[in-house]
This record gives structure tokens, C-alpha cells and sequence, in this order.
């Protein structure tokens, strides 16, 4: 019996939520879509496992990242019986993108627009993007994805591509803005318009006091 793990690694760019994916080096499935995996070694453990295969496929380390769930139907692999414990990762893509390693042919891809992945790993995919809904309704861990400063169309848009919803732009605004969590920075984001948009950032100090406040702007999540 083998024991891999298999790594979701969500990342978003400012327009769309993306997953990383690779071409699955040997067979079975050689050549197809794949999520980040490999084998755990005699000596390691699931999470040294997890962040040394992705060092090994991407070059990232030290990101943010969280054992899911473990995978052990008997057929999930169709040559050899192997159980998956499963991890999700959040990533700034502009902070690592030039350190993706290109000899796995890592690349990102939209999640609206996944290609057909290996075995069972569609179904990881979604599981991973339920348990990150259900984390993000209660901790910052969206913030993960967006670089130091941010601007609330950028923090929409990411939530509206976490939870399915199209959601009303004057109201999120007004619901982010009265949580008090957002710091309003000096200087605009002038890419997207002419009048431009303020730039934020996270005020974590005050999160803490005021844990529930981020479910004030969470949309109903479309399953």
C-alpha cells in the first residue's frame, strides 16, 4: 500500500481564482493534468511530505497550507493500492511567480475552466474549494491570495470567485467598509480606470476583536 499526498494550491491574479496544476510525469496517466503529488518517504511526515513536494515541483515554500482530507477507495488508483491525504495551499501568484519550476510544466489554470484532471482529483479540487468557503467565512485566510495591498474590486472578485456569487458591488462595499477591518491606504490602483481605486489593506489587530465581522460581507454560496 502506497501513501501519497496531493496538494490543491489555490492562487489568484486579480481577475480570477486559479489552481496550479502539472503534467503527470509517468504512468499511469502519463502526460495528463494532475494536482501537485508525490510519495511520503519512510522518514516523513504528511507535512513535511506536502512541503517538500511542492518545493520539488514548484519551487514554493513557506506558504500557507492545510491538511484537507484522506482519499482511500480501493480503486483510486488503477495499479496500485494508494491512500491520499490531501492538502490545500493559498498563494499570492505575483509573489511567486518567478518561482515556479517549469520542469513539470507547472501552470495555472482557471478553476471555471479545470482541464479533466487524474483519478479522483476533481473531486479533491472541490472539497478543497467547499473547505476553503467554509474557512473563509471565519477567518482571513483569503488574504492569503492578495498581495500587501489590495483594492475592494480585487477583494470582491476574489470572493465572488471563491463562493459562485455575483455579488451587488455598491453593497459589498459598504458591508466591507463597516466591518472597520480594511485600512484605506494614500495611493490608487489607476490600471482599471482613470479615477482609479484606493488601494487596502488588512488590519489584523482589529480582526481579532472583531472575529465575526468578516460574515457580514460573506454572499450565499452557490453549490
Amino acid at each position: 500500500m502506497l501513501i501519497a499526498v496531493d496538494c490543491t494550491i489555490f492562487g489568484f491574479d486579480g481577475k480570477e481564482l486559479k489552481i496550479l496544476l502539472i503534467k503527470r510525469g509517468f504512468e499511469p496517466e502519463r502526460g495528463n493534468w494532475s494536482l501537485m503529488g508525490g510519495f511520503v518517504q519512510e522518514e516523513e511526515s504528511f507535512e513535511s511530505a506536502a512541503a517538500r513536494i511542492l518545493k520539488e515541483l514548484t519551487g514554493l515554500e513557506d506558504v500557507y497550507m492545510e491538511q484537507l482530507h484522506a482519499f482511500s477507495e480501493t480503486d483510486r488508483d488503477p495499479i496500485e493500492r494508494t491512500i491520499s491525504v490531501a492538502y490545500f495551499a493559498l498563494i499570492d501568484i505575483h509573489k511567486y511567480e518567478k518561482q515556479i519550476n517549469a520542469n513539470y510544466h507547472a501552470e495555472w489554470v482557471s478553476l471555471k475552466k479545470s482541464p479533466k484532471l487524474i483519478f479522483d482529483h476533481a473531486r479533491i479540487v472541490e472539497m478543497a474549494r467547499k473547505k476553503l468557503r467554509y474557512k473563509a467565512a471565519f477567518h482571513p485566510i483569503l488574504f492569503e491570495l492578495l498581495p500587501g495591498k489590495f483594492t475592494l474590486p480585487q477583494l470582491q472578485t476574489l470572493y465572488e470567485g471563491v463562493y459562485g456569487s455575483i455579488i451587488d458591488k455598491r453593497n459589498f462595499s459598504r458591508k466591507v467598509l463597516s466591518t472597520q477591518l480594511l485600512i484605506k491606504l494614500k495611493d490608487k490602483d489607476k490600471e482599471g480606470s482613470k479615477r482609479g481605486a484606493f488601494y487596502y489593506k488588512l488590519n489584523k489587530q482589529k480582526y481579532n476583536s472583531k472575529f465575526h465581522a468578516i460574515l457580514n460581507f460573506i454572499p450565499n454560496p452557490r453549490i
